[in-house]
């Protein structure tokens, strides 16, 4: 376990420092984070081997950080701020959610048809689309200090479009499983895990961490504070997934997000600030961390094996993604700027995927293993090339939409340590 440790320090230095060399570049520090990831993997140089990437630990010390990351997302959702914008938010997250949806399922149901292929999988297809990794926009958002119409947009849709995501995905999951394999836990119930749980106990925890950190304190109690929560709340959900509940099932993100919306909520805003500026340098440990962790199960050979599926699937979700914001933006007034790039920073993708895929392959392998092969390669190179693409892409509409360098870059950025040369 020692020398496991000791693999996933250098793995984390060694992207450290590749992330401060890309942004030399004035690219995001992120891309640096997920190539040395796919090159440190399992399949490339092996320093972040299977083994590492299996162990129980490590997966204990990666949902502790997904929690903590939780935090960028939920501290937005101050409701007297989303007051005006909510509706348009909501709105726009349903208009580019069923838009994603539709143009992917369209594509490949055409495709599957002519090919003989289920067409049920080509709703799987649309399902696994909708999903946003969220960690890649909103490490651009922290590293570049963007603001504006766009980051106030794309921060809470971040934490709404997974839940519209969940929802979609495992209603398909769920009906397809229960049309062929005749079984399947109830819907109302995979539902309920998936969403209401993570979001319960992280209300739970962030009732309580309102009461401890409203209170004035010095930046470093405020850090402590705040870890401290954060382990409380991941605890809950450890004691649910490992004591409560048949397998693991809670999404520690989630979490993360429904505590911090619960006390951000109930302490003023500028004790608010002063907490998420004690938090940042854990915050960039957490984006980096959890980014090298997606970057490593990717195979770098894939791209060689990615075929006219792949391509489908990252055109016809990038047109979803894209045309779904456009026409959601559009309908709900929001600034030219939204309408334009809001759907450019939802590219990213990866992470969520890579879940999705491996349940809906693991369902699919019990009536249809060709169509879980189908499945798996398709959106393992989509993952691979999409990712690349995507940070690029989501630099650029943040930098079109004039966002890049426009909070202070004082304190805070230094203790993050992010460049901005």
């Amino acid at each position: 376990m020692t020398n496991l440790i000791l693999r996933l320090l250098l793995g984390a230095i060694l992207a450290y420092f590749s992330g401060k060399l890309i942004s030399k570049l004035r690219l995001p520090a992120i891309l640096g984070w997920l190539l040395v990831g796919m090159i440190l993997g399992p399949h490339a140089f092996g320093l972040l081997s299977g083994e590492l990437l299996h162990a129980r630990w490590y997966h204990t010390v990666l949902s502790v950080l997904e929690c903590g990351m939780g935090l960028m997302i939920g501290s937005e959702l101050v409701l007297k701020n989303l007051k005006q914008s909510g509706k348009q938010i909501i709105v726009t997250t349903v208009f580019q959610s069923l838009s994603t949806f539709s143009v992917v399922t369209l594509f490949f149901g055409v495709i599957f048809y002519f090919s003989g292929i289920p067409l049920y999988l080509a709703l799987i297809f649309g399902g696994i689309a909708l999903a946003t990794a969220p960690a890649p926009a909103l490490s651009i958002v922290r590293e570049f200090r963007t603001e504006g119409p766009v980051t106030r947009t794309l921060i809470p849709m971040a934490a709404l479009d997974d839940i519209v995501a969940i929802i979609v995905f495992f209603s398909i999951n769920s009906l397809i499983t229960a049309a062929n394999a005749g079984n399947g836990a109830p819907l109302y119930t995979t539902l309920a895990l998936m969403i209401l749980l993570p979001i319960a106990i992280g209300m739970t925890a962030g009732f309580f961490g309102g009461m401890v950190l409203k209170k004035e304190a010095s930046r470093n109690r405020t850090r402590i504070s705040t870890m401290a929560l954060i382990l409380m709340a991941a605890g809950m959900g450890f004691f649910f997934n490992n004591v409560i509940l048949d397998e693991p099932a809670l999404n520690f993100m989630l979490i993360g997000m429904a505590f911090s919306a619960t006390f951000a909520n109930r302490v003023t805003e500028k004790r608010l600030a002063e907490i998420m500026t004690a938090f940042n340098p854990l915050l960039m440990l957490s984006l980096m961390v959890v980014i090298l962790n997606l970057g490593a199960p990717l195979d770098y050979r894939l791209i060689l094996d990615g075929g006219i599926f792949t391509a489908v699937y990252i055109g016809s979700r990038a047109l979803g993604k894209y045309s779904g914001s456009y026409l959601g933006a559009k309908r709900t007034g929001l600034p030219e700027t939204v309408k334009k790039y809001l759907g450019l920073t939802l590219l990213p993708h990866s992470g969520v995927s890579l879940v999705f895929t491996a349940i809906a392959a693991t369902t699919l392998n019990t009536f249809d293993p060709e169509s879980a092969v189908i499945l798996q390669g398709t959106i393992a190179a989509a993952a691979l090339i999409n990712e690349v693409l995507a940070v690029i892409i989501a630099k650029k509409a943040f930098e079109w939409a004039g966002e890049l360098e426009k909070q202070p870059s004082g304190k805070t950025s230094e203790a993050l340590g992010l460049s901005s040369s």
